[in-house]
């Protein structure tokens, strides 16, 4: 390797041969490709058996059946359907999502530039092997886990592994990372791992562990138990009883079996599968893509958010926000790196006088830099920074203050030499030709390497106060940069020689400031009951003050951050006694997630680098960033959001919380409706009424009722309290919290109505079964729109309709004369007519003043 020198500055000229093209090919065959192994696409087969293996599902096949046995055949048609649909629902959004995903993602590196047989080749990542010496430049993804060999002011960001926020500098023997992006810079590197043995590698080897069910999957499967089992007691009692009364062998066998095909809400997968699809796509709508559709309800029972810092607490970009000289303060507006904000102290403008000092800050930090600001390439789209992000926000902060810009200063003042940033100086100097021939000295570099005797020419008074000032920015998690300048004569010496006697000009705290709605989100997760928790590799102090900053925790608390090296040394810490963790490795976070879920919280995590892929892939619900995010995270998560904005996963929680809320409503009508009716067939005989409803009678109630309607049940808006009460325990049973109470109390009310309609329609002379069976359905449609949380809302007029279409269907079935003769019906008249509507009034009263009793949970 030699060098060339253009000023001071050294470029990387490879001279040595690298590997020949051969022995690349004879390694990738040993070492195999450098890539991680993306997720094995799921079979579709795999998809359908997942959904059927679903309890409820297995339950209505049995149903599908019985239906068939007893001859029952249209009934196991609209059972099929049910079966059909749901599993259509479920493979078709997940496929979806999937799509989706694969359209953000963005290979991690597809190319990369190695040196082989003494040239330089392109070739595609996938091909870099062990030995391949990497050519690497401003803007250039690290293909393989390699050694630096050579390094001319050589920064890299890591952020995507490491969660640090600042880009590291790297020198000679420095290690670099499969993945993370050279900012600013040359360098060579030799490879020195690649594909699983690489640190991505072995970060998505992590991913392989399976997943858990979700909450309502759980909830689910042990309602679909309980129902098979109360259900076939009852149709056992049932068809007992009969039997005792003299009833016919065949009538009870197939009036038990129509009975137990009534009482199970055959349509609540449907529900459960329409509401979460409905979610899904709203969700889709604000952002927030669902790739697994139980996702949608599991958001709904979040309890801990686990969030990463950069980029979703942060606005993953650097902002100077505050500027110190000698003479006083300045607060920096703006975000981003648009050159769009402004200058002032205690939120007044700056005088002439108080920003001349602060010009000649900024104008010196313009000077000394490397980078450039990139404008929109569309006028929606933003600024961009090209090369080091800190000097990037320098060039944005003189542009707030009306200094010259770069290429206006680079005009006057060209560059003639200059001695690069690196680790060991901490320190960057340029020297420019000024108009009257002088030399101008610009120099900007960390507080300790600057603010010495030996830089400055200041009295130890301004020094004293620039380091205490320089601490306090630090503390409250800034990086600070300390600017220094003068003219000096014509310069023909080194540049260092040059760092001597310089005139402090101040100093410049930056930081990745919080997002706007960062403090908000996370005041509405505590008002939801989700408790907030802050996981990142970034410095403590940094870490610190954004939580500080975005009301995580209250400043002045004592001990709230836990590092990964202290929970290395105590591995017995209460991990979920603590708000704020820093310096955390891929390993702590998944001990994190998996401290909290043994507790019995719900989890929730965000990340978009691969060092949060294993975390995200272990929570009860994985959220990625997919604007900025890698493809481990995205492959990872159950949620991707487009816009990566924290605030969104509250909007996520919302929907979640209405899916679950709507899938409990369906639950109390659907299963009241069908406990009253076995209630009706058990306790009619003792009021006289010898077999109350015939089997195709139940079938018809059953489909109208739990089929248009109770599907309507599943797209009911959001309640107006959803945000203001905690999440549901992930213990907690579906039909706990005042679900079975309500249930109960509907089912005997329902029954009463029914039956008081149908022993009127009897001593007045009416046809009382038919009577019975319309106001039993008349009953049940009554307790669909008496249990809306929004009773007269517009936001959902399929319910209003379905229930309509069921009224003239439940109508049909009394005067067409197919559906009499299938039924054995016959028109009731006004009277009973009038009975049934007194039946579906009085049952629609019950279940508004039930709805107001459990109100509180509901």
């Amino acid at each position: 390797m030699t060098s060339r020198t253009t000023g001071t500055r050294t470029a990387a000229v490879p001279t040595e041969p690298g590997l020949t093209q051969a022995e690349a090919e004879r390694r990738l065959a040993c070492y195999g490709r450098n890539e991680v192994a993306p997720p094995r696409p799921t079979p579709l087969h795999e998809r359908v058996l997942a959904q059927l293996r679903d309890p409820l599902i297995m339950v209505l096949l049995g149903a599908a059946l019985l239906t068939i046995a007893i001859g029952d055949h249209p009934d196991a048609v609209v059972i099929g359907l049910v079966v059909v649909f749901n599993t259509t629902v479920g493979v078709a959004q997940e496929v979806r999502a999937d799509r989706a995903v694969a359209a953000l993602t963005a290979l991690s590196a597809p190319h990369a530039r190695v040196l082989r047989d003494g040239a330089t080749h392109e070739v595609s990542a996938a091909l870099v092997v062990p030995g391949d010496r990497l050519l690497l430049g401003e803007g250039d993804i690290v293909a393989a886990d390699a050694e630096v060999t050579e390094a001319s002011a050589l920064l890299v960001d890591e952020s995507m592994l490491t969660g640090e926020s600042e880009p590291v500098d790297k020198s000679v023997d420095g290690s670099l990372s499969a993945g993370t992006v050279v900012v600013r810079g040359r360098g060579v590197a030799t490879a020195i791992a690649t594909g699983s043995s690489s640190a991505l590698g072995r970060i998505a080897a992590l991913l392989d562990e399976g997943r858990d069910p979700t909450p309502l999957q759980r909830r689910l499967a042990s309602l679909g138990r309980i129902l098979a089992i109360v259900t076939i007691a009852l149709c056992v009692v049932f068809f007992a009883l009969g039997l005792a009364r003299g009833l016919s062998l065949g009538t009870m066998a197939v009036t038990a079996i129509s009975l137990a095909v009534a009482a199970v809400p055959e349509s609540l997968p449907a529900v459960v599968t329409l509401a979460l699809a409905l979610g899904a796509r709203r969700m889709a709508a604000r952002n927030a893509l669902v790739r697994r559709l139980p996702a949608v309800e599991t958001l709904g029972s979040v309890s801990v958010l686990a969030t990463d810092k950069t980029g979703t607490l942060t606005e993953g970009r650097m902002v100077v926000q505050r500027l110190w000289t000698p003479s006083g303060t300045a607060d920096v507006s703006g975000t981003g790196y648009a050159p769009q904000g402004r200058l002032t102290r205690a939120g007044r403008p700056l005088t002439p006088e108080e920003l001349r000092p602060l010009r000649e800050l900024l104008t010196t930090a313009a000077l000394c830099n490397d980078a450039s600001l990139r404008p929109p390439r569309e006028a929606s789209g933003t600024w961009t920074a090209v090369g080091d992000p800190m000097e990037a926000a320098l060039l944005a902060a003189a542009a707030k203050a009306d200094c010259p810009d770069q290429a206006a200063l680079r005009a006057a003042c060209p560059r003639i030499a200059e001695a690069p940033f690196d680790s060991l100086r901490k320190r960057m100097t340029t020297l420019h030709h000024l108009p009257d021939g002088n030399v101008l000295v610009c120099l900007k570099g960390a507080p300790e390497s600057v603010l010495t005797p030996t830089v400055l020419a200041e009295p130890q008074e301004i020094l004293d106060r620039a380091r205490s000032h320089a601490a306090l920015l630090a503390a409250d998690g800034y990086r600070v940069l300390a600017v220094a300048g003068t003219e000096r004569l014509l310069w023909d010496r080194p540049v260092p020689e040059a760092e001597h006697g310089l005139a402090l000009l101040g100093l410049v705290a930056i930081s990745d400031p919080p997002k706007a709605t960062a403090a908000t989100t996370l005041e509405a997760c505590r008002e939801a009951g989700i408790t907030p928790v802050l996981i990142t590799g970034d410095h403590p102090a940094t870490a610190h003050a954004i939580a500080v900053r975005t009301g995580l925790v209250q400043d002045g608390q004592a001990g709230e951050v836990l590092t990964g090296p202290e929970l290395t040394a105590a591995p017995d810490t209460d991990l979920t006694a603590v708000r704020v963790f820093a310096r955390t490795d891929p390993q702590q976070k998944l001990d994190i997630v998996h401290a909290w879920r043994a507790r019995g919280a719900v989890t929730a995590m965000t990340g978009d680098g691969v060092n949060d892929g294993p975390a995200l892939r272990q929570a009860d619900i994985g959220v990625a960033m997919g604007a900025r995010g890698t493809e481990v995270a995205r492959q990872a998560a159950d949620l991707v959001l487009t816009d990566d904005e924290l605030s969104t996963v509250v909007t996520a929680v919302e929907e979640g919380r209405r899916v679950y809320d709507n899938i409990r409503r369906f639950l109390v009508y659907a299963m009241a409706g069908g406990t009253a009716e076995i209630l009706v067939m058990l306790a009619g005989p003792l009021l006289g009424l010898s077999l109350p409803l015939r089997a195709g009678q139940i079938l018809w109630i059953n489909l109208l009722t739990h089929g248009l309607t109770g599907v309507a049940m599943g797209a009911e808006p959001v309640s107006p309290h959803a945000m203001h009460r905690p999440p549901r325990p992930p213990g907690q049973h579906i039909l706990a919290a005042g679900v079975w109470q309500r249930l109960l109390v509907l089912a005997v009310a329902v029954t009463a109505f029914s039956l008081g309609a149908g022993l009127a329609a009897r001593a007045m002379d009416v046809p009382w079964q038919s009577t019975l069976f319309l106001a039993l359905l008349a009953a049940q449609l009554g307790v669909a729109l008496g249990l809306r949380a929004r009773l007269l809302t517009a936001r959902n007029l399929y319910l209003p309709a379905s229930v309509a279409a069921s009224a003239l269907l439940a109508a049909a079935a009394l005067h067409v004369p197919a559906l009499r003769s299938l039924l054995d019906t016959e028109p009731v008249g006004w009277s009973g007519t009038a009975l049934a509507l007194a039946a579906g009034l009085a049952a629609f009263a019950a279940a508004r003043l039930v709805r107001g009793a459990f109100h509180r949970k509901a």
